[in-house]
């Protein structure tokens, strides 16, 4: 089992008190999306009774969704479909999958699936611990997340999380999405931060790390999963614990 190091609050490196404004990722960062998405698509397995459509065992049904889902979110950063198709389309090719064509049946399970997912409140291990020493440190903490404005904002308020963040910048709002510059100037704008006084905290090492160094904004990797690293962001974490040895 991977130990959290033993540091404490007095260890911060001088190098890093320059921050004055920490932008957080929320899905898959702070918001534990997996779980959560996990959760919700078995209520809508149970509530659809897809079982009985021979869409079964659920596992099945959610390895399918998750293929789905990761090929029309790619498009969608992409820019090659709207918002409204991603939302659907990922559970009719789900369906289609079972050789199911029913699309009011996809967009029913679709708009439900939208109601459920942002009520549910499971956050990573140490989430709030940092997030309150981070206040009491004195950063502006702040999110940038490529989600949808009522949704985050669901999720945000749910989790209990919004109290911790000054600012939320989503896709929506921006009118852009990471890994594209024009959210983190967005971002920038928004907080008047001053970019050598900012870093960029997330899991996804294209929109999060990428996109954010292509900005000129510092990164802080956190590698939940221990990811290989094909870029090189200024830091790499694995727990959100090791924030307080670098901020």
């Amino acid at each position: 089992m991977w130990m959290i190091p033993n540091k404490s609050k007095q260890s911060v490196n001088p190098v890093f008190q320059k921050y004055r404004h920490l932008f957080f990722d929320l899905d898959h960062t702070l918001w534990d999306f997996d779980t959560n998405a996990k959760e919700s698509l078995y209520e809508l397995y149970n509530m659809f009774d897809l079982e009985s459509k021979l869409i079964s065992p659920f596992e099945l049904f959610y390895t399918t969704y998750l293929k789905h889902n990761t090929i029309l979110w790619d498009r969608y950063e992409k820019g090659f479909i709207s918002s409204e198709d991603l939302k659907w389309k990922r559970m009719w090719r789900s369906l289609l999958d079972f050789k199911i064509g029913n699309e009011v049946l996809a967009k029913e399970m679709s708009a439900k699936f939208l109601e459920i997912l942002p009520t549910k409140k499971k956050v990573f291990d140490y989430t709030f611990e940092i997030l309150d020493y981070l206040t009491e440190k004195g950063y502006s903490i702040h999110c940038i997340t490529n989600g949808f404005e009522k949704t985050q904002w669901s999720k945000l308020n749910n989790s209990n999380l919004a109290k911790y963040f000054t600012h939320v910048i989503t896709s929506e709002l921006s009118n852009s999405m990471k890994p594209q510059k024009e959210i983190f100037e967005y971002a920038l704008k928004k907080t008047n931060g001053n970019i050598g006084e900012c870093v960029m905290i997330g899991d996804n090492q294209d929109a999060d790390i990428q996109g954010a160094l292509n900005a000129g904004m510092d990164t802080i990797f956190v590698n939940h999963i221990n990811a290989d690293c094909s870029i090189k962001p200024t830091h790499t974490i694995y727990h959100l614990k090791e924030l307080e040895s670098i901020l």
